[in-house]
């Protein structure tokens, strides 16, 4: 099975991306989305107030809420996904994610919803393309 990293971060750059991996993966029948979202650390000081497993379901709870038009997106396309969620510095999550499953390319928007939107390319975007060992294409 050949797997697709798609990291989502639920902005329509990233839904766009979305829909052209769904495109991608309907002419491959041996491919698989992995979506993601990279969420950013919890402060310290509500990692303390907070048991692990309410981290962990808080983190999903996330994830399944900004992932949700995404997995819309592809269950209306009939696309095979499975949805994974990290947490930590977005473009290094990312390509750790792609290394660590085996995915041989990735998918994304070039735009998403930090700080930063408003630049061309995104810093995200940017830095995953310098840390990745595999292909990525940057959807507009």
């Amino acid at each position: 099975m050949r797997k697709i990293l798609l990291p989502c971060d639920g902005s329509e750059n990233a839904l766009r991306a979305v829909r052209y991996a769904a495109s991608v993966v309907k002419e491959r029948p041996d491919a698989q989305l992995e979506l993601l979202y990279v969420d950013d650390p919890v402060p310290l000081g509500l990692h303390a107030a907070l048991s692990a497993q309410e981290l962990a379901r808080g983190q999903a709870d996330e994830a399944i809420h900004i992932l949700h038009p995404a997995m819309k997106i592809l269950d209306a396309e009939g696309v095979r996904y499975q949805m994974r969620w990290r947490t930590g510095s977005p473009a290094a999550e990312i390509a750790r994610h792609a290394r660590e499953n085996e995915c041989e390319s990735i998918i994304m928007g070039t735009r998403g919803l930090g700080p930063i939107a408003s630049v061309v390319i995104g810093s995200v975007a940017t830095k995953t393309v310098h840390l990745a060992d595999v292909p990525v294409t940057l959807v507009k």
